[in-house]
């Protein structure tokens, strides 16, 4: 017999056995996840999600598909933030602190709450990355922010409106094209990519079954 909890998804009441993650206590419950459920690996961001334990006034934030249910946990989703998103055009960018300024102004409008840095599913240093950006220390930023997902949890728990991941993207873009070392081979493999040099190959790949690909995605050789 499975162990039971209590959740609440939305403000209703549900019993759902105890070693579910969130996600899947919503398709026990009864949702159907057409959004806000990506790569269920924890990777994409897309099933961000806040959530409070009775008797807690801490609200915490996490990934539904990484995070296993607790008993009277009170939880709501959000499987899309509205960042602020600028448009640009990164072959004319400045690769300086001016373009903080231009774009995401109201990054220094950050008050050192840490509230992000706080909310971060991936336990990143948010405001230690937007400090970086503040400054134009954009190859620093880009490394800090490396592994942002993109789920906005932590602009949503920003005073000063900050669009945290956005301006962590555009981190990394400047440092991708300006300040990293050139690589060599990969500008090598882009190259034969575009005159269709692998055309047939992925052609022939798109034909085989599914786990005929698995297997070959198991046993392939890997470059060292």
């Amino acid at each position: 017999m499975e162990n039971m909890v209590n959740i609440f998804l939305f403000g209703k009441k549900y019993e759902v056995p105890d070693d579910l993650t969130i996600m899947r206590a919503m398709e026990y419950a009864g949702y159907q996840l057409v959004r806000g459920c990506g790569c269920r690996n924890g990777f994409c961001g897309a099933c961000a999600t806040i959530y409070r334990i009775k008797g807690d006034r801490e609200l915490k934030a996490c990934l539904a598909c990484q995070t296993k249910v607790e008993n009277d946990m009170y939880i709501a989703t959000l499987p899309f933030f509205p960042l602020a998103k600028q448009v640009y055009d990164i072959n004319k960018v400045s690769t300086t602190e001016t373009v903080m300024m231009q774009l995401y102004p109201e990054i220094y409008a950050c008050v050192g709450c840490n509230a992000c840095t706080k909310s971060c599913t991936q336990s990143l240093n948010v405001m230690q990355y937007i400090a970086y950006a503040q400054r134009g220390e954009f190859e620093k930023c880009a490394e800090e922010s490396f592994d942002c997902v993109m789920c906005g949890v932590c602009s949503s728990r920003c005073p000063a409106g900050i669009s945290h991941p956005q301006v962590a993207m555009l981190a990394r873009r400047i440092n991708g094209k300006y300040l990293a070392p050139d690589c060599g081979h990969l500008n090598d493999r882009v190259q034969e990519i575009k005159d269709g040099t692998f055309a047939e190959l992925i052609e022939a790949l798109m034909q085989k079954p599914v786990e005929e690909m698995k297997e070959l995605y198991n046993h392939r050789d890997i470059e060292k």
